[in-house]
């Protein structure tokens, strides 16, 4: 289950940046993860469970927030929303328009105190 890595690895970033910061403790973190990114959402729920315990992250809330997929057509200038790396443009029926969102993964923000 590679969730659990990305949740370590979630933890650790809000953990340096909250120290950074000179906060103690982290209380919320919002995740942003794309439709595409290849991250089961449900593991990394469970996932983040136990990344947290006994680190300043161990009372925080998380918010995972879906990001859908677009492509963009640029022979017609237009975005659509894609439902897998293989779907064709609704607009001109073509394969392999640039991905403009759905594969990002990353801590969006976080609340520290």
């Amino acid at each position: 289950m590679h969730e659990l890595s990305i949740a370590m690895s979630i933890v650790e970033i809000a953990t340096d940046h909250a120290l950074k910061d000179g906060a103690e403790i982290v209380t919320e973190i919002e995740i942003e993860v794309g439709d595409l990114s290849g991250v089961e959402t449900e593991a990394l729920d469970f996932a983040m469970e136990a990344a947290i315990k006994d680190t300043i992250c161990r009372h925080a809330k998380w918010n995972i927030v879906h990001i859908g997929a677009k492509a963009f057509c640029p022979e017609k200038k237009k975005e659509y929303d894609v439902s897998d790396l293989y779907s064709s443009c609704p607009f001109c029926g073509e394969y392999g328009h640039e991905l403009k969102q759905g594969k990002e993964m990353r801590v969006k923000s976080l609340i520290v105190e």
